[in-house]
């Protein structure tokens, strides 16, 4: 029997450069929450060499402004059914109300579930 598989989180957002402390102290909230309900790693990316794109681009994707940064950002799970219960219990723990508000516009968050097919 094959064991399973680990479980990716991704997201994309536009940060108020300003923001960048506030941000860095709210995913470090963050952390101790997601790993509290099961997350094995969380990693939090400012960005650097964001390229613009006319067609295509992270700065398209998540609307950013000229004030604005793109934070790329994971959260690795053991497993799906992991992830999917370790979700559901962060959305449900009181700490997450108890955190500072985001200092981002959630509205332009970008995220979803990924199954790893190669990691070498």
């Amino acid at each position: 029997m094959e064991s399973p598989t680990q479980y990716i989180d991704g997201f994309v957002a536009a940060v108020p450069t300003a923001n960048k402390a506030a941000y860095t102290a709210y995913a470090r909230q963050a952390v101790a929450l997601f790993k509290k309900h099961g997350a094995i790693r969380l990693v939090e990316c400012w960005g650097d060499d964001v390229p613009p794109g006319e067609i295509t681009s992270f700065p398209l994707a998540v609307q950013c402004q000229d004030d604005e940064t793109v934070v790329f950002s994971w959260i690795v799970w053991p497993s799906k059914a992991v992830r999917d219960a370790g979700m559901a219990k962060v959305m449900a723990d009181p700490d997450i109300q108890a955190m500072d508000p985001m200092p981002f516009d959630g509205k332009r968050l970008i995220y979803g579930g990924f199954e790893i097919i190669v990691d070498e």
